[in-house]
């Protein structure tokens, strides 16, 4: 198995990053699909014309973010309805990366 990391970029309107990051804080179901580790979301306001959002999902191998995204749950997900505003989406990317290193908080060892 090969952990890996999903790293969907949104780019938003200016000013609305956090607006859109709201939508996430409410879990869903791709916490509980098999193979989901974490979800963050992360928000960059520091660009000129637009906020960036990052959605990074871990996943413990590249098959279960495979099934997650051709899911019938993430279709419902990310179903388009006529929202009641227009969105301050301007799109997004999607890339996958392999995690190679990944270090964790190391247990306090006290000297005694």
């Amino acid at each position: 198995m090969q952990k890996i990391i999903a790293v969907n970029t949104i780019y938003v309107e200016k000013g609305k990053g956090e607006q859109v990051t709201t939508r996430f804080a409410k879990a869903k179901a791709v916490h509980t699909f098999e193979g989901f580790i974490r979800m963050e979301v992360l928000l960059n306001e520091n660009n000129d014309d637009h906020d960036e959002i990052k959605v990074c999902t871990t996943w413990e191998d590249r098959q279960f973010f495979d099934r997650w995204l051709h899911s019938r749950e993430n279709a419902k997900t990310h179903d388009a309805k006529a929202p009641a505003e227009p969105s301050p989406i301007l799109g997004n990317e999607v890339k996958i990366f392999d995690v190679k290193v990944q270090h964790l908080l190391a247990a306090t060892i006290e000297a005694k």
